[in-house]
């Protein structure tokens, strides 16, 4: 792999006209073959970021550089060596699949006879084979997203930016996503800066999660670690026998302060998972016969309370969109 670092900010800030800074000062770096995360609600500053880093806004100051070309005085280069998909796909309603990515090799300088070999090669790469020679008019939205995937890696590139790329998609377009980007990372080295309001995404895909709040980034490290932060997991008892909760209570004490609620004991396992084991043995020395007994592991969404003050909205309750194209009005891609 290269030398360096595929990205590094300092201190990026953006600033609307008479507005507030969508990107106050962030620093950040991502090695070459990472999946780099970065988690945050509607407005946080996520996609302001990216379009800096791609170079389709300016940086009101600041410095950041894209496989070591700066993004301000050699974007011409930046743009070579970096794929993206962002928000809204631009795609032609009336073209089918495999004359967008035909289109997207040729504007890409790709010679003639490999133009034709790429198409069929990504196409399958994204499982639209049987749909390659449809109109994008009759493509649901997960094949759109997947069809954008494949656009922004006609070139080759040997980073890829993809800006909330599963919003709106079924679970199962989702994951079939998620496959395809981990793949990239792992078997062809390929950087991936991915924004995304879904907790689980982060936490399934990215190497390195950072949490950007109000234009502030206000935690990064490994999912891992950003959860053990927060704490070790908590058990959850429920006994068959109501009037079993004050023995369970005293049981229970040897692991930690329990909490009752409604019948519910709960208590936090300072050893971790590995605790599991000796609680469960030492509810059957005490004879307590339970009703159900639950494992709760820290997540990405106790980070963001922890860190933010409240929990992370949107993406995670809207329903998802899998209806036929409304006529391709989408916003511009950014390649």
């Amino acid at each position: 792999m290269p030398d360096g670092e595929a990205i590094v900010a300092s201190g990026l800030v953006r600033q609307f006209r008479k507005g507030p800074r969508a990107v106050d000062g962030i620093d950040l770096s991502v090695s070459y073959g990472e999946i780099y995360g970065f988690l945050g609600p509607n407005g946080a500053g996520k996609s302001t970021t990216v379009h800096m880093l791609t170079t389709l806004l300016p940086p009101t100051s600041g410095q950041a550089s894209v496989a070591g070309f700066d993004i301000v005085h050699q974007g011409r280069q930046v743009r070579t060596v970096i794929g993206a998909a962002l928000q809204e796909a631009a795609l032609d309603p009336i073209l089918t699949g495999r004359e967008h990515l035909l289109l997207q090799a040729t504007l890409q300088g790709l010679p003639k006879p490999k133009r034709v070999q790429r198409a069929d090669e990504l196409l399958t790469r994204v499982g639209l084979t049987e749909a390659a020679d449809r109109r994008i008019s009759g493509y649901s939205g997960g094949m759109k997203r997947r069809l954008d995937l494949a656009l922004a890696l006609v070139h080759g590139p040997r980073i890829l930016f993809l800006d909330e790329p599963t919003t709106g998609l079924d679970l199962q377009s989702r994951t079939a996503l998620w496959e395809e980007v981990a793949r990239l990372a792992r078997e062809e080295g390929i950087t991936v800066f991915l924004t995304t309001q879904y907790l689980e995404e982060a936490d399934a895909l990215a190497h390195r999660v950072g949490i950007i709040d109000h234009g502030h980034i206000v935690a990064e490290d490994t999912p891992e670690r950003l959860k053990a932060e927060i704490g070790s997991p908590t058990v959850e008892v429920v006994p068959v026998e109501h009037d079993q909760a004050e023995l369970l209570r005293g049981t229970l004490e040897q692991f930690g302060t329990p909490v009752s609620a409604d019948g519910t004991v709960t208590v936090q396992l300072p050893g971790g998972e590995a605790q599991l084991a000796e609680l469960v043995r030492a509810l059957d020395a005490a004879s307590l016969h339970v009703a159900s007994l639950t494992l709760h592991q820290p997540t990405l969404d106790d980070v963001f309370l922890a860190k933010t003050g409240r929990k992370l909205e949107g993406a995670a309750d809207e329903e998802p969109e899998e209806a036929p194209a409304d006529g391709g009005k989408r916003g511009r891609r950014g390649r």
